[in-house]
């Protein structure tokens, strides 16, 4: 993956699904997993829409991986898109998906729903060349085979930078099955720079610095005051620390 971003290519891929795992009591920070952990790529939370077309409902889904990644504590996700009951396409009657889970399926279409942030992401910033970030627009560029800075960079610093910030400071979510329930808080580990918001992102295209590097930054711990400080890499544009105002 990191491989790819270097060539040029824009790479979008999901932080993982373990955001429930208490295994060692952690309640599901540093379950960022390969590739999502790489600090180039652009790693994408689940949030749950409700069922609803606004935003305002919308939830973290509890099992979205939260960051810092392990070992080397970078900040991860970078940002939030819809992942939870995704409608797309189905692969027909035939299919594994089709067949163990007929409850998913939406009957007056084409399409049927699932758990896939990267996936949808990945749509939703393509855009059909035409309006996205990942697209071409005005002639700005933005196409995600480019090797130029602005082909991965910019889409990167664009997304999280008018990614929304409105979020609760935590909820709550019981399993159908085994009943337990699952908190969920909206830091920083578990939401990133925000949650994807395509209008802000095509009225900010033209508001993207034009150098830099888009390394997401290392968390620090100081275990004497517990305090947590973000270090950022001299050559990012992060550093300046405007796409998460802190």
């Amino acid at each position: 993956m990191e491989a790819a971003w270097k060539a040029g290519i824009v790479v979008v891929v999901a932080a993982g699904n373990d955001g429930r795992d208490n295994s060692f009591g952690e309640n599901g920070y540093g379950t960022i997993e390969a590739p999502g952990n790489d600090p180039y790529v652009i790693t994408v939370g689940a949030m749950k829409t409700e069922g609803t077309y606004t935003r305002v409902d919308d939830l973290i889904a509890s099992y979205s991986s939260k960051g810092p990644t392990q070992v080397d504590h970078i900040v991860k996700p970078d940002i939030l898109a819809p992942g939870n009951r995704v409608v797309s396409l189905g692969a027909g009657r035939a299919a594994t998906l089709w067949t163990n889970y007929p409850a998913h399926q939406v009957q007056t279409s084409y399409y049927q729903s699932g758990p896939n942030t990267g996936t949808a992401f990945f749509f939703m910033l393509s855009g059909h060349q035409h309006g996205y970030p990942g697209g071409q627009r005005e002639g700005r560029g933005y196409t995600p085979g480019a090797p130029e800075f602005n082909a991965r960079i910019r889409s990167k610093i664009l997304l999280m930078q008018t990614a929304s910030k409105f979020f609760p400071a935590s909820s709550t979510v019981v399993d159908s099955t085994s009943k337990q329930s699952y908190t969920s808080y909206y830091d920083i580990f578990t939401v990133g720079a925000g949650y994807f918001d395509l209008g802000a992102a095509l009225a900010g295209v033209g508001n993207v610095p034009t150098s830099g590097t888009a390394l997401s930054p290392v968390a620090n711990y100081n275990a004497s005051s517990g305090a947590v400080t973000l270090a950022f890499d001299p050559s990012s544009v992060f550093s300046n620390r405007t796409v998460w105002g802190v």
